[in-house]
């Protein structure tokens, strides 16, 4: 089916208390592996561009894969720009044909972030695109920070109030414990502080970093609020993991596709388990939907 809109869905989530899986993608590989498991498990699925993934892949091409794959599939497909920091790229985005847009203003002042969001919002609800936005910040654990910092970094439930009602975005992402590009499922989310949020803000919450977080929090936060929840460090671990195993066992092999399966299918194993956490198995049911064709089926059939 043609790519739909992140905020019904998201608002669907919120009622019904599971979290839609956005899962970032940078190659035909990972776009197939999330589209092909989301099918299977009946899930609604968010696959997330973000700028690195643009410049990598080109934004055309980028968009391309992702709608192609999700014109074969029978479950809700989005399109969303994850970690778009200018206004410009949200432009280029609305244009392309996303479906969901970010503008994360996290490193500027709290007035500074209303600013620019306002103006992206703006600009979206026009077209009737939803936008997402983040306040605090999900620090990186490359900068190697202490608890302290992660504290002091989190979203502040006052605040949030105030920059729902000066931006009017549709969802925020909260810094509430989690640190990007994590490989150990280690961290632990602030659930009490997660509540004040929810109490306060009615809007659907997103949760970034989430590869570094253990997954009995997630589930935890999913019950307090938390309807959006981005995976990019697992997937691309298991990808590069699988692949290089293929090639260490077979370093002779000169089929490309050989090495690269089993990253996809590691990819696909590490989707479904997610999809597990976030309780949204068989929610992407669509009646009068036609089922999808996954590669598999496609390759049977030739």
């Amino acid at each position: 089916m043609p790519l739909v809109n992140s905020k019904e869905w998201l608002l669907k989530a919120q009622a019904e208390k599971f979290a839609i899986g956005a899962f970032n993608a940078n190659n035909m590989e990972f776009v197939e592996a999330i589209i092909e498991t989301a099918e299977e498990e009946k899930a609604p699925v968010i696959i997330q561009v973000s700028q690195g993934a643009i410049k990598y892949a080109g934004l055309e091409m980028s968009t391309a894969i992702v709608k192609a794959a999700a014109e074969l599939a029978s479950v809700p497909v989005i399109l969303h720009l994850d970690h778009g920091t200018d206004y410009l790229q949200n432009v280029r985005c609305l244009r392309a044909g996303f479906t969901s847009l970010m503008f994360d203003g996290s490193a500027l002042s709290f007035e500074e972030n209303v600013k620019m969001t306002a103006k992206i919002t703006e600009m979206s609800h026009a077209c009737g695109i939803p936008v997402e936005a983040e306040l605090g910040k999900v620090l990186q654990s490359a900068d190697k920070v202490s608890p302290e910092q992660v504290e002091k970094a989190m979203t502040q439930p006052d605040e949030a109030v105030k920059f729902i009602e000066l931006t009017k975005i549709d969802s925020l992402a909260v810094a509430i414990g989690s640190v990007h590009a994590m490989k150990d499922r280690t961290a632990k989310l602030d659930i009490p502080r997660l509540k004040r949020i929810r109490q306060v803000v009615n809007i659907p919450l997103v949760l970034h970093g989430s590869s570094g977080v253990d997954p009995a929090s997630i589930i935890e936060g999913i019950a307090n609020g938390l309807c959006k929840i981005n995976v990019a460090t697992q997937l691309s671990v298991s990808f590069v993991e699988a692949v290089g195993a293929t090639y260490n066992k077979n370093p002779a092999e000169k089929d490309m596709r050989k090495i690269l399966l089993p990253g996809k299918n590691a990819v696909k194993d590490r989707v479904r388990e997610y999809i597990g956490y976030f309780g949204c198995k068989g929610k992407g049911i669509i009646a009068g939907a036609k089922s999808g064709i996954t590669a598999s089926e496609i390759k049977h059939h030739e």
